[in-house]
Parts: structure tokens; C-alpha cells; sequence
């Protein structure tokens, strides 16, 4: 096994426009570093997650791979828990030399690559927490979260990791107000999260990286297709598990009064099985929900945007006829239904990064262009 290394010191970014930070010698592009047809031996030989407890911290740490224990009160949840539920306790994880993540009973090796916390401050202020794995591609990917969730999700991390084994450079961040970031957590928030984004990829192409794709599971979904509703800078969108109609799955967190709650006390306090306040959710942030429209924001993807929404058939979070909205109404659009596969893919963590690396790899005719450029 390869031994893990420390994070490197911690970029604090202000927002103004021209950084002298350098985050390394310019490395290969993406189209070289996506050739292999099929993925590596370490991970066709991955079998699926033993069904068993999923723990609030979202991932299986071995003590002796990290700096400090995060400090979260680890308490069960059924294996088919919503990952947009988990509620942490205590403060957020200490610094991470590369957990091992626990995709099948077997401990599977460390990525060798090099890590680096980077702090991207958004225009409001906050402080964005990301982690930078350069694995030798000049362009990057970019991993959204969920609701609720961080960019230490098991769905985030084992992405991540199969990206960085085909020596592709992926950025995982928080949003303002979940994990390691600042601010306040918010529910709704939708467009404040696009804005997030957006400063996450003004930063990168500061610094003259190129960002290849930007994927997110579940809210995370949302947000990138709402991002490249609006900004037409980013060739390849994936959704993961992304909600269609947000009208739904309100009444699952918020019980099937929330309309006359709301309107009764102007705010609704979500308890956890704790029964701890969980969030709170305002009046305007159920507007923000209710009223973000993923139809119209599906119409205006530009066609040259190439899409991929990935969902499993037994989603009980997310409806998979989702899915197919948004098969209908994106035009460069490709869809995936994982049968068997849960709404955090739990059992088919390598079907779902095999349809992810098929999907952001440059296909041959691409190569070729690019060859003939440079020729």
C-alpha cells in the first residue's frame, strides 16, 4: 500500500481578482489522462459495499490514517438513510491524509496523489473549504455534495478516488454553511449554491485551470444543472440522483402540514432523532425551494452542453421519473438508470464511477481533433 501524505499548509483566498498563488507546474490535459478504455485492475476488482450500518459521519475512518478523529457523535442509521439526513454533533473533521474508503470488505489502496486544502472565498463573504487532488490532468473536475452533506461523503469520496486513479485532477468542496465552510446552513439556497460554484470555477480559471466537468449527486445535482443554466462555460454537466420537481419531498422532512405550520409560526424546526434542532427552515427559504424552476433552467442548457444524469431504479429519495424529466427536456442529454441502486448508489459505487469516467472521457474523434490542432 502506498502511504498517504499530509495535506500541504492552507491557501486563504480574498476575493479579489488576480491570485500570485501557483498550485503547480502545469500537468497534462485531461484528454491524455483519460485514455485507458476501462478501468484500472485495483478497481474492477472492487466488490460492492457489504450491506451492514452507515454511520452520521458518512465514512468508515481507520484511526490510524488520520490526523485527529473527527469529532461526531457516530450514531447508526439504517444503511438506506437519506445522506442529505446526516446531522453532525460536533465539530467538523480534523485534516485527512486519505482515508481509506471502504467499498467493498477489503481495504483498498491509498491514491498516491497529492492533496491540498484550498480556502475560495464566495461573494458574500464565506469562506469555501475544498480539497485539491492533483493527479496530473491540467483540467479539473468539480464534486458538489448533497443536502446536508460535505464534501467527505462516501458518494464524493469514492468518485473522487477512482478519478484521481485514472490521474484526473478533481476539486470536492463544501458549500456555504455545510461542512467545513462558513456561514449558516440554509435550506433551499439553491442559487446561493450556483454562486458558490461559480466562485469555485472563477478561481480555477485564474489560475489558468481548465475545468473539464462538474458533477453533483443529489442537491448537488441541482445546482449544477442551474449553474449551466445560467453560465455557459462548463462543457460537461453530470447529475447524480437530482430532483426535478422540488415541490416533492417536502412533507418527508417537514410533515404534511408545513404549509399551515408556516404559516401559523413563520418557521418550521427540524428535530433530529435526538431530538435536537436538526435546522430551521424560514418562511423564504421554502419560497426559494419552492419557486427554483429546473424546467425552465433545463431549456436554457446550452446545446453544446454535453449532460448525463445518473439514477438508480429503486431511489426512494428521489423518484427515478425524475430522471426521465430531465431526460426530456435537456437536448444534449444522456441518461442512465442504475437498476437495483439506492439514492447514494450504496451497493454500486464502481457501476457508477464506470458511467461517470465513460462519460467525461474525450472520445476518440475528440482526440483527434486535438491532435490535428496541435499538429
Amino acid at each position: 500500500m502506498v502511504a498517504p501524505s499530509s495535506l500541504p499548509a492552507t491557501v486563504a483566498l480574498p476575493p479579489p481578482s488576480n491570485y500570485a498563488f501557483s498550485l503547480s507546474a502545469k500537468p497534462q490535459s485531461l484528454s491524455s489522462a483519460l485514455r485507458c478504455s476501462s478501468p484500472p485492475a485495483s478497481l474492477r476488482s472492487r466488490a460492492p459495499v457489504a450491506a451492514g450500518k452507515a454511520f452520521r459521519s458518512e465514512q468508515t475512518l481507520d484511526a490510524t490514517e488520520v490526523d485527529e478523529i473527527p469529532a461526531v457523535a457516530a450514531i447508526p442509521l439504517d444503511v438506506n438513510a437519506d445522506a442529505d439526513k446526516f446531522i453532525f454533533s460536533g465539530e467538523s473533521a480534523g485534516f485527512l491524509k486519505r482515508p481509506i474508503i471502504q467499498i467493498s470488505s477489503s481495504q483498498i489502496e491509498v491514491s498516491s496523489a497529492s492533496q491540498q486544502k484550498v480556502v475560495i472565498r464566495n461573494t458574500h463573504g464565506e469562506n469555501l473549504v475544498g480539497i485539491l487532488h492533483e493527479a496530473g490532468s491540467w483540467e479539473l473536475v468539480v464534486l458538489c455534495h448533497g443536502f446536508r452533506s460535505s464534501k467527505e461523503s462516501k458518494t464524493i469520496m469514492n468518485l473522487a478516488d477512482v478519478l484521481v486513479s485514472e490521474n484526473v485532477s478533481v476539486f470536492r468542496f463544501d458549500f456555504a454553511g455545510n461542512g467545513d465552510s462558513d456561514g449558516s446552513f440554509q435550506y433551499g439556497n439553491y442559487w446561493r449554491e450556483v454562486e458558490d460554484l461559480r466562485a469555485i470555477i472563477q478561481y480555477f480559471s485564474r489560475q489558468n485551470r481548465g475545468v473539464h466537468a462538474i458533477v453533483g449527486h443529489s442537491k448537488g445535482g441541482n445546482v449544477v444543472l442551474l449553474y449551466a443554466s445560467k453560465f455557459h462555460d462548463i462543457s460537461t454537466v453530470v447529475n447524480i440522483s437530482g430532483r426535478f420537481t422540488l415541490e416533492r419531498g417536502i412533507d418527508d422532512r417537514l410533515g404534511k402540514d408545513f404549509m399551515e405550520r408556516m404559516k401559523r409560526d413563520g418557521f418550521i424546526d427540524v428535530i433530529d432523532k435526538m431530538g435536537k434542532l436538526a435546522y430551521r427552515v424560514t418562511e423564504q427559504s421554502l419560497i426559494d425551494r419552492l419557486t427554483t424552476d429546473m424546467h425552465t433552467a433545463c431549456l436554457s442548457i446550452d446545446k453544446n452542453c454535453r449532460v448525463l444524469t445518473v439514477h438508480g431504479s429503486e431511489d426512494d429519495i428521489v423518484p427515478p421519473e425524475d430522471a426521465s424529466k430531465f431526460d426530456k427536456l435537456i437536448m444534449n442529454h444522456k441518461l442512465h438508470i442504475i437498476e437495483g441502486a439506492d439514492h447514494r448508489f450504496i451497493s454500486h459505487q464502481f457501476h457508477l464511477a464506470r458511467i461517470l469516467l465513460e462519460f467525461i472521457r474525450p472520445s476518440q474523434d475528440e482526440d483527434g481533433a486535438a491532435a490535428k490542432e496541435q499538429a
